[in-house]
């Protein structure tokens, strides 16, 4: 007997529908797991790229206002010769080599706004007491170390700001060059500092912050700023510390100083 289908029956057997698969609950799994990595991965995304950026120009909103409130309000005299306010304060008067003091802030005071113009054209910062997450850094932008140098002071004016997070203000803090201009602004004025050098230390790193930084009980002759963020940018393994150097103050009744359109020296 042959055992050839008929072309009958192999017409029949291309006519049968295949068998579906079953739906395994390995396969329903593996399709919640996937599901659940793009989410993350979306949810990263964000944090670390658009968050940052919507973030970072709410607070960059919010310093302009807070500039553009001192501009509005009447600046205050300058000093005369004798120590005493004048009554008119000459609107040309020099930059002055010895700055007014700023008292020190309360923990999330807003005192100052720092602009750095490499960074952009619209990269301004509240500045602010503290250097907690929560009450300073993430709500605010960049934070203020307790009992250090405020700005124009003799000794370290030190400061922090994220790098990769809550609108990051210090993302590209290496990529400054020495001679860059560093300002902060208050309602007396501007204190203008100019970038020297950047180093990286270990996340214990505190003698970053002494009167002159990484040199324990010697006196502080200079005016310095350093600035503080965690290094690499989404990491913590280390931090990456710039320092500048003060070079003027310029009096509000002057009008914004050249540095803030040169940038560079």
């Amino acid at each position: 007997m042959s055992t050839a289908s008929s072309p009958q029956t192999r017409r029949d057997a291309r006519r049968r529908p295949a068998r579906r698969r079953g739906v395994s609950v390995i396969g329903v799994i593996g399709d919640l797991l996937l599901t659940a990595g793009v989410l993350v991965l979306l949810f990263v995304a964000w944090q670390l790229w658009i968050g940052d950026a919507i973030i970072g120009a709410q607070y960059k909103n919010e310093a302009n206002s807070l500039t553009e409130q001192w501009a509005t309000d009447p600046p205050p005299p300058l000093p005369s010769p004798s120590g005493s306010p004048t009554a008119s304060p000459a609107p040309t008067a020099p930059a002055t080599a010895d700055p007014p003091a700023l008292p020190q802030p309360g923990n999330g005071e807003v005192f100052g706004v720092m602009r750095i113009p490499r960074l952009g054209a619209d990269w301004q910062f509240k500045l602010a007491g503290g250097v907690s997450s929560s009450v300073t850094l993430d709500p605010i932008g960049i934070g203020h170390y307790p009992d250090n140098a405020m700005p124009g002071q003799v000794g370290n004016f030190a400061v922090a700001g994220h790098r990769g997070s809550h609108g990051a203000p210090f993302a590209d803090l290496p990529s400054l060059r020495i001679g860059d201009a560093i300002v902060v602004e208050t309602p007396d004025g501007w204190y203008t500092y100019r970038y020297r050098n950047l180093e990286y230390v270990q996340p214990d790193g505190v003698g970053v912050l002494l009167p002159v930084p990484q040199a324990d009980q010697v006196e502080a002759t200079d005016r310095l700023i350093t600035m503080t963020t965690c290094s690499p940018r989404y990491g913590f393994s280390e931090r990456a510390i710039g320092y500048g150097v003060f070079e003027s103050f310029t009096p509000r009744a002057n009008g914004a100083p050249a540095s803030l359109t040169s940038g560079a020296a």
